[in-house]
């Protein structure tokens, strides 16, 4: 028999062997496989990959309007993790079975009582306790007959609820933290305090004033509703206006790029010391927050302690800036700023001081200025900044792959992430006083918000640009890549153990955003002097700490070089507490890094191409 020639190509390996996939050649060819090189009509059509990205995108970001920029997948995924687990979990089941009976037969014993001590509602020992930040029912009100009864039912309730979502074996300890934080969120809706014919306080305030603080509430509602739907922000209740009473501090911008405006502030005292502050602030917010009324302005205290200060002010991206990168910020912003104070004030170090983001951002430009011998920094002083996020609080509940897929492809259509959105999850975080307890407040009892400066900042967010929050999800919170000496700078990775400048690390003992275990792993990330200070307060009251101001402490000491590591436990034990603002501490920190105090330096230098732009505050900080 003579062998037929087929058609099929010779496919041999290397050493002239036909690996055992060639009879399979012709069939995958066929078929499409993108490693056979089908022809062009058997591929993907660019057309038909385009249009399924945009589809699901669109898909997704329209649905994110719907949701807050949370994703569905990610909380179903939680769920379905925990109904899993829970439900494979027998013994968990019946310990819940037995905790709702127990907890029901307290809540009827403590019902009997107060019916037998019905003229003394204090007679009887409450069920359970709120915790301590939970001042809903605090009021005297609470405590008679049905009020009493109602928030014991809704606390127990709430108890029995955080057994059920926590402790489940299996479960991941994201999705456990997602599943109770969500439960909690719905359980709050149903909480009494939060309608009027079950808060006695409302219906008390409703009877004296005969119904005028729903009046009053209602206008409240209206003129949110209005300011609500056209996009802007309310004016007839702030007493706080930027430029006016708040971010007054004399100073003239004297350099404006695409991304910054920088400010250089007036001396307060004949004599300065020689090394300039820098002041990098979160770009989450506008940057006056160390800069608020002139009583507790941190930049009114450091001129007034002899220092040079610069501020560095972020522009509020717009749609044209959806390119913007973690390395734009770096560059337009800390790099740039350092290149015109070097110009003003030659031969001279600066202390780098860093807030929240801004910290974060400092940190990166000084690891890469260590990497290639940039001097130019004297000292580091980070306030409530993160390096490692493996622990950055209450924010990882919104941090995992399919939550940043979804915020990715909502950014990805507007080309930024939008205010609302962003103050949304934060006001989450807090929904007890930043959604329900002002809602009572506003609508039910008729008070008018009255917004101190802190809460006039806080109420003045930005936008972030698509590319830089989508690298700063990804590369920071997601993979880790700082702290693991993966992120790149120019192509090239940097280390925070590069750093050799001392630090100066300040953490708020209340912070959800970067809890201060997690700044404290500095210790572990450098390898240099730092010296950690903990103060009272949150991630933004904390840092505001004005000498003077009420019911303030912190906890302070310095690390050296050689010395042993201690965990943020054990350091909490061993540290001190002291009472008063901290700000003295930081300011006698620099002192010491500092050199004799000579004249003032020149307000810009026109010389050298940096005229005065305008006075402080500038026109970034004005952006909506």
């Amino acid at each position: 028999m003579v062998a037929t020639k087929t058609n099929l190509p010779a496919v041999t390996t290397t050493k002239g062997k036909t690996p055992p996939s060639a009879i399979a050649y012709p069939y995958q060819k066929i078929m499409g496989n993108p490693d056979m090189g089908h022809s062009p009509f058997e591929r993907d059509s660019y057309f038909s990959t385009s249009m399924q990205e945009i589809l699901d995108r669109s898909t997704h970001a329209m649905a994110a309007r719907f949701t807050g920029g949370l994703s569905p997948s990610a909380l179903a995924g939680a769920y379905a993790d925990w109904v899993v687990h829970l439900a494979t979990s027998p013994g968990k089941r019946l310990q819940l079975v037995e905790k709702a009976v127990k907890k029901s037969l307290r809540l009827a014993n403590y019902a009997t009582q107060c019916a037998q001590n019905k003229n003394d509602d204090d007679a009887s020992p409450r069920c359970i306790e709120p915790l301590p930040q939970d001042k809903r029912f605090s009021d005297p009100a609470w405590q008679t007959f049905p009020y009493n009864l109602l928030h014991q039912s809704f606390l127990m309730t709430q108890q029995w609820c955080h057994n059920a979502t926590t402790g489940v074996r299996g479960v991941t300890q994201q999705h456990e933290n997602v599943v109770e934080f969500a439960t909690r969120q719905v359980l709050d809706v149903f909480s009494p305090s939060n309608y009027f014919l079950t808060n006695p306080e409302v219906l008390q305030k409703t009877v004296d004033e005969s119904g005028q603080n729903l009046v009053r509430g209602y206008q409240n509602f209206v003129k949110d509703f209005e300011a609500a739907v056209s996009g802007r922000k309310r004016t007839d209740n702030q007493k706080y206006q930027v430029g006016r009473n708040i971010a007054v501090t004399p100073g003239k911008v004297i350099y404006r790029n695409r991304l910054i405006e920088l400010i250089q502030y007036e001396p307060a005292t004949e004599k300065v010391h020689p090394e300039p502050i820098l002041i990098v602030p979160a770009w989450i917010m506008k940057y006056y927050i160390l800069d608020l009324s002139p009583e507790n302005s941190l930049v009114k205290f450091l001129t007034e302690q002899g220092y040079t200060v610069f501020m560095v002010s972020w522009k509020n991206p717009d749609p044209d800036d959806r390119d913007l990168s973690m390395d734009d910020y770096r560059r337009l912003g800390v790099m740039a700023a350092l290149d015109v104070i070097e110009n003003i004030i030659p031969n001279e170090k600066v202390h780098g001081v860093g807030y929240c983001l801004g910290g974060t951002l400092l940190t990166i430009a000084a690891a890469a200025m260590c990497r290639d011998n940039d001097d130019r920094l004297k000292s580091l002083s980070l306030f409530a900044a993160q390096a490692d996020f493996t622990e950055a609080g209450e924010l990882m509940l919104f941090i995992n792959e399919s939550q940043v897929t979804f915020l990715e492809d909502m950014m990805w259509e507007q080309g930024f992430l939008d205010t609302k959105q962003m103050a949304g999850a934060f006001q989450l975080l807090r929904s007890n006083d930043l959604i329900w307890s002002r809602s009572v407040r506003n609508y039910l009892m008729g008070e008018e918000p009255d917004l101190n400066d802190l809460m006039t900042w806080n109420a003045d967010a930005t936008r972030m640009p698509y590319r830089m929050h989508s690298e700063y999800l990804r590369h920071l919170f997601l993979n880790n890549d700082l702290a693991e000496g993966r992120f790149l700078v120019e192509g090239r990775p940097v280390a925070v153990s590069d750093i050799t400048v001392p630090i100066f690390a300040v953490g708020t003992e209340w912070d959800h955003v970067a809890p201060w275990q997690s700044v404290y792993k500095f210790h572990i990330l450098s390898d240099t002097e730092i010296t950690f200070l903990l103060t009272n307060g949150g991630h933004n009251a904390g840092i505001v700490s004005e000498p003077g101001h009420p019911r303030r402490h912190y906890r302070l000491a310095l690390h050296k070089l050689d010395d042993r590591y201690k965990d943020p436990e054990q350091w909490y034990e061993d540290t001190t507490e002291q009472e008063g603002s901290w700000w003295p501490e930081f300011s006698a920190w620099l002192k010491a890094r500092s050199g004799q105090q000579t004249s003032p330096p020149a307000m810009g230098l026109t010389d050298q191409g940096y005229e005065i732009l305008g006075n402080a505050p500038g026109t970034y900080v004005f952006q909506e």
